[in-house]
This record gives structure tokens, C-alpha cells and sequence, in this order.
């Protein structure tokens, strides 16, 4: 597991420090490879997310992108502080897309939520109808747990929290990663877990999905959003989110 809930608080466990500081090292390594290529003129950019977040869909596609740029990817052990004093970062990204005085905040990736399991947890539980799912564990997550409001998108009545049975996790990557290990369907945001699925690690059971919404704002100081390196890994991000064609952001 890589992190743990105590009280509030939401923190890395050793696997997940351990987790975090191979995605750093990994960066790393290719921001370095990247100025050695680049004479050493390449400038910097601090990116700073979530290990969850950093793993199912940045560090996949940030070659297409780093290619040209030294990157530097720092992780949170919670919500990523949009403290530009004190966070060493240029780029948060951070969860929704709501600003703050002193930031410019552009939503970057929307996403509809759909049932996913493990493959045999699937196949074990023979998984065919929608109503299926209230017998068995459904992963539910406390930042947005959605789950009545897409039992009754298909006029399933299953508003009573007894109905929906499962354990409740303080986060979506909590909740997917356990759906990972075959405890449970969650309701994955389809945006974030494109290669998941592709790879079959998770398996998108239906094709009825909640509506739409913003998951995701790249925040950064006012007055910065233009510089040309911030600039340009903001354009790449939003072109990034469009060409996976799953709910791209509705300016």
C-alpha cells in the first residue's frame, strides 16, 4: 500500500516513500540525460503532484514532452501545497481547478467516472448486469464518492448508504489501487486511468458513466503562466488531455 489515513492526515507509507523517490530519481535521471543532449542550455521546470496522479498519467506521457525540456517531478504526500514561497515548484497540479489569490489555475483534464475491477475479480463474481454490483464490495471514495448518483443515472435505487456496501478510502488512488489487488469495483475516473485499462490491470465494466466534471487545474504564480517554459508544458498538458479522447476540458 502506498499510503496511510491516520486521523485527518493522509501520508506515505515506506513503500510509498520508497515509490515516490524512484519517480523522482526516474525524472531525474531523464532531465539529466536531457541537458547533457542539450549542451547543458536546457532550463528547468519543477512539477509538483501527487504519486498517483504522477504514475497513471504523467510520467507515461512526459518523454513526448521532455524530449525538448529538463524536468524536475517532485511528489506530495498529500494535497500538493500551492505555496509557491515555500513548495520548490513552478507547476502544481492540483486537484478541481479552483483558483486562489496570487494564482492563475487552468483546468486541464475532465473525466466521467465508470465502474472498473480487477479481471478476475470480474470473471470470480460474474459481473454482467448493473445491478450486480450492489452484492459485492463497491470502493468508495471520500473525497467524491459518486456511487448513489450513478445507481440512479440507470434508475437503480440505492440512495441508503446500507445498500452500497464497501470500505471507504480517504482518495480515488486509495480506492483504484485496491480495486487493483481484487477487493472491490470502484468507480474510476476513465481520464486518469487510460493506460491502466489498456494494460488490463482494471477492466471498465459498463458504458454508463457519471457526467463529466473537472478533476485537475495546473496552478502557478500569477504573472507566470506565460513564461515560455510554464507556457509550453501548459499547452502540452490541455493537447495531451485531447488526444486521449476521453472528456477533453469545455472552454
Amino acid at each position: 500500500m502506498l499510503f496511510r489515513r491516520e486521523g485527518g492526515r493522509v501520508s506515505l507509507t515506506k513503500t510509498g516513500r520508497a515509490y515516490a523517490g524512484r519517480l523522482t530519481d526516474l525524472l531525474d535521471n531523464l532531465a539529466d540525460t536531457t541537458e547533457k543532449a542539450r549542451g547543458g542550455n536546457s532550463q528547468e521546470l519543477r512539477i509538483l503532484s501527487t504519486p498517483g496522479f504522477a504514475a497513471r498519467w504523467l510520467v507515461p506521457r512526459l518523454s513526448r514532452f521532455s524530449h525538448a525540456h529538463a524536468i524536475k517531478l517532485r511528489v506530495a504526500d498529500a494535497a500538493p501545497s500551492t505555496d509557491f514561497a515555500s513548495n520548490d515548484a513552478d507547476v502544481v497540479v492540483q486537484w478541481r481547478d479552483q483558483s486562489a489569490p496570487g494564482l492563475e489555475v487552468m483546468p486541464f483534464l475532465e473525466s466521467a467516472r465508470y465502474p472498473m475491477a480487477a479481471p478476475d475479480f470480474v470473471k470470480e463474481k460474474r459481473l454482467s448486469e448493473p445491478s450486480d454490483l450492489l452484492t459485492v464490495p463497491l470502493l468508495r471514495d471520500q473525497t467524491d464518492d459518486l456511487w448513489s448518483a450513478w445507481f440512479r443515472k440507470l434508475g437503480i435505487d440505492a440512495d441508503a448508504d446500507a445498500m452500497i456496501d464497501g470500505p471507504a478510502y480517504p482518495n480515488c488512488e486509495y480506492a483504484t489501487s485496491a480495486a487493483e489487488a481484487g477487493l472491490g469495483v470502484t468507480l474510476g475516473y476513465e481520464a486518469v486511468l487510460r493506460d491502466t485499462l489498456d494494460e488490463g490491470r482494471l477492466i471498465k465494466l459498463f458504458e454508463v458513466g457519471t457526467t463529466p466534471f473537472s478533476i485537475y487545474g495546473l496552478a502557478c504564480e500569477t504573472g507566470r503562466k506565460d513564461e515560455p517554459l510554464i507556457r509550453g508544458f501548459l499547452e502540452w498538458a490541455l493537447s495531451e488531455s485531447l488526444s486521449d479522447n476521453t472528456c477533453p476540458i469545455r472552454h
